[in-house]
């Protein structure tokens, strides 16, 4: 018997108004998966991460996670039940170290709250600890390891960038999210990014799910890619077959990437 998909979109659709930003939009992913979704601007992608992190909640379909439909679960029910993402603008504390950053993302799966941490109980103290010596690991896999103490708006872009994820990682996900992580950033920032993310998947046994533009980019990491246009399905598959796809080729109005 095979296993059921850790997350599935069943003829999802959400309007705003008179216009349908997705529209009858079906994927499954399974456990491990390095799955991209890609598309022209406007086509719809931020939007599906919007229903499937309980931003919005779908006109009509579904969105179930582990088998359990999640379709307008509120965001912070989502993050508890293991689905993490990052964002297109950089949400960091800016005012913060690049290691209390990613301690903060610790909190949500911790008996020790955020206001609780601050506090110098026995107990909040051992806690804290603890998510110190996870968030300095979680930095040495986006190898940040070495700026623990900077203050996180004082790094480089690309650096930001994998702040971002580290703090994600930091609230255990099983599934993560990412917003186009590879914007803004330099040819030898996208492959330090690229092994990140392997690392993430086949060390930390998570399943990636990530928009982005730079197609090179996403030919490159992705196993399965879906595509959108006007909030529509137009392909689903292996890179290969999306590459040469005629559709894809149209709505990037471009030569085959």
């Amino acid at each position: 018997m095979s296993e059921s998909p850790l997350l599935k979109l069943d003829q999802a659709t959400i309007q705003f108004g008179g216009l349908i930003a997705v529209n009858n939009v079906s994927f499954e992913l399974n456990k491990g998966d390095l799955f991209g979704l890609i598309g022209p601007n406007g086509a719809g992608k931020t939007t599906c991460f919007n229903i499937i992190t309980g931003v919005y909640k779908p006109t009509s379909g579904k969105i179930f996670f582990r088998g359990r439909d999640i379709s307008g679960v509120p965001s912070n029910k989502i993050a508890q039940e293991g689905i993490c993402r990052t964002f297109q603008n950089i949400r960091l504390f800016q005012a913060l170290s690049v290691l209390e950053n990613v301690v903060v993302g610790g909190f949500l799966r911790h008996k020790t709250g955020l206001f609780s941490g601050l506090t110098l109980l026995p107990n909040a103290i051992k806690e804290t600890d603890h998510l110190r010596e996870e968030a300095m690991k979680l930095l040495e896999v986006v190898n940040l390891s070495h700026v623990a103490n900077h203050r996180s708006a004082d790094l480089p872009y690309g650096m930001q960038r994998r702040l971002e994820i580290a703090r994600a990682m930091a609230t255990q996900p099983d599934l993560l999210l990412l917003d186009e992580p590879a914007a803004g950033m330099n040819p030898q920032e996208k492959d330090e990014l690229k092994e990140v993310v392997y690392r993430i998947r086949d060390e930390f046994d998570k399943t990636v799910l990530l928009i982005e533009h730079d197609m090179k980019f996403v030919m490159g990491l992705c196993e399965r890619i879906f595509v959108l246009d006007r909030g529509l399905e137009i392909a689903h598959g292996p890179p290969e077959d999306i590459r040469s796809n005629p559709k894809v080729i149209e709505a990037y109005l471009g030569e085959p990437v």
